[in-house]
This record gives C-alpha cells, structure tokens and sequence, in this order.
C-alpha cells in the first residue's frame, strides 16, 4: 500500500483515485476548488463528468495543499495550462523522497517546456514520471483494461509508479523515451481535433484515415528531430493514444472538432465543451516547433489557420489535398 496524493479533481483524477484505492491504496485528492472539494466530500461523486463512479469514504478529498507531505507518490492530474502554478504551490510541500509523475496530456505555450519539464523547473531534486497512453478517465474508473506506458530518465521512479498503479484492468509498460512519449501525448491532440472536423464535415472513413495516418507521420517526424525515439511513436503513446483520441466520444478534443466541422467558430466550440481542450494550445506550440527545427507538418499548419486565424475547415482540407506530389517514403521515421 502506498500513500497517494492527487493533484486535480477532475475526471481523471477521480478516475485514478477510484482505481488506486481500489487496490488497497491510502488515497486523497487535491482541488483549488472549493465547491469542487464539498461535492466530492457530500456526495462523493461528479455526475456530470463521471456519473455512477463514486469514491471510497475513505478517500480524502481536500482543498489544502499540506496534504502532499505525506506522500509517497503524488500525481499530477490537472489541465496543462495549470501544471506549472500547481508545482508552484505545491513545492514546499512535497516529500524529498517522494515521486512524481504526471498524466496532463500538452506543451506548455511559450516556454514550448513538456509538462515533465515543467514541473522538474518548479520542484527541484525530482526527475518526473510522464504517465501517458491510450486512457480516457471514463473507462479508466470503470475498470476497463487499459494499458499506458511510464517514462521517466530515472527507472526506478519509472518501476515505482509500475510497482504502486499496475493491477489487473491497468498494464503499465516501462519507457525511457520522455520525449517522445510526452510528444506523442500533447501532439495527438491536435490530430484527434483534425479528425473531429473530419467527422463535422461527413467526409467519410478515407478521409478521416488519411489524416490520423498522415498526422502520425507529423507527429514522429517532429518528436524524432527533438529526440525522441522512431519505435516509441509506433507504440501505446504514439499510435495508440492517437487512435483511441481521434476515434472516440470520450475525446474531448474530437467533440470539439466535431463542432467546428459543423460549422461553429473555435472559440465557442471550446466554451461548448466546457473542458480544456488541449489541443487548442498544442496547435499553436507545435507549428511553433516545427519551424524552429524545419520540420514539415502540413496538418499542423492547417489546424493552425483554422483555429488562430478563421480559415474555413473545406479551404483547408482543399490545401492539404491540392500539396506537390511526395514519395510517401521520402523521410523514413519507423526505424530503419
């Protein structure tokens, strides 16, 4: 048994502390919200983000940051535009001995920092597990099998998450590519919103298939030229994170997509889900990327015009379709 401290109380973060303590696990979880805290404390469920997943009474539910102190394991789980004020907060509390991983799915816009980085510049002396792969929370509390990968440049921060979360309805894979496996993550997203509007617009399977291939080669294409690992892009964060974001109803960054296919500005399709919708910044911060390291993601720029500067979704599948003729092998990203 481990003690668990959970940062965010969203789904996710519901999802994990169900599952952990289910499995003998000492847990608590952290919100800054207070009405988020008193609803999870009286009636120890979120109907609207996870209806009939209901938390042990046993699990601590807390707006106090002093709870990390005793942690042995203390897991990010909250939006990726809040990671690096929560480490803020949460620094002066946290154990020396203590591991941290995160399971936030993004880049930081404007330090273009991957969240595991993220957090090691606000909480020194700690090397991040980054948790990642395909996993939506609604499943996840259900007890839906479900296998991820953790990654970390220290193993046996790596081997303690595997040790503490692995049971049976969650695998966890070890992986010593950060950057590719955070990559994958964060850039998914942007496909998965691509695919939504795919979906939007009726174009069909073909399409829809295109660009969760085509947007995978992006993907590693980018993460290769920032060091990441070919292989690591074919595996559980890579393609399979992708398919189960662009695929799937629980994909927030799909639903979002969806709207905006069907022709509702991206401002207000963000507000419609009413969650964070991490593509949205992803967008932003990998055409940024790739043209620093002079890495084509057609995709990428698409996504970028459509979001950031109202180009209609139709123009931009015709620019995407109208592109020179390429060899499809003209840059090999699989291994060789």
């Amino acid at each position: 048994m481990a003690k668990i401290v959970i940062l965010g109380a969203g789904g996710f973060g519901i999802s994990l502390a169900v599952m952990a303590r289910s499995y003998g696990n000492e847990v608590t979880l952290w919100s800054p919200f207070q009405e988020e805290v008193d609803l999870l404390t009286y009636e120890r469920e979120n109907k609207k983000l996870l209806p009939g997943v209901v938390l042990e009474p046993d699990v601590g539910v807390s707006t106090d940051l002093a709870v990390a102190e005793g942690a042995q394991l203390l897991l990010f789980a909250v939006p990726s535009q809040a990671v690096r004020s929560t480490a803020q907060k949460v620094a002066s509390h946290v154990p020396e001995g203590a591991v941290l991983a995160n399971v936030a799915k993004g880049l930081e816009n404007g330090t273009q920092l991957r969240l595991t980085q993220v957090i090691e510049s606000e909480i020194g002396g700690h090397q991040v597990v980054a948790l990642s792969g395909p996993s939506h929370a609604e499943e996840v509390a259900r007890g839906v099998p479900t296998t991820i990968v953790a990654a970390c440049k220290v193993r046996a921060n790596a081997e303690y998450v595997q040790t503490v979360l692995m049971n049976p309805n969650l695998r966890i894979y070890l992986n010593d590519d950060v950057v590719g496996v955070e990559l994958g993550g964060a850039l998914k997203n942007v496909i998965a919103l691509a695919a939504g509007i795919s979906d939007g617009l009726k174009l069909g399977d073909n399409a829809k298939a295109a660009l969760m291939t085509r947007g995978l080669s992006e993907i590693a294409r980018l993460g290769v030229a920032m060091g990441g690992r070919s292989e690591t892009f074919a595996g559980l964060t890579g393609v399979g994170d992708l398919i189960v974001t662009c695929t799937s109803m629980h994909s927030r960054n799909r639903r979002c997509g969806l709207l905006i296919g069907q022709g509702m500005a991206a401002t207000d399709a963000i507000k419609q889900i009413g969650m964070t919708v991490e593509g949205y910044t992803a967008t932003l911060v990998a055409r940024e990327l790739s043209l620093q390291a002079g890495v084509e993601m057609p995709i990428v720029e698409q996504m970028f015009q459509v979001l950031y500067n109202g180009l209609d979704c139709r123009q931009g599948i015709k620019n995407l379709m109208s592109r020179p003729r390429k060899h499809e092998s003209e840059q090999v990203w699989f291994g060789e």
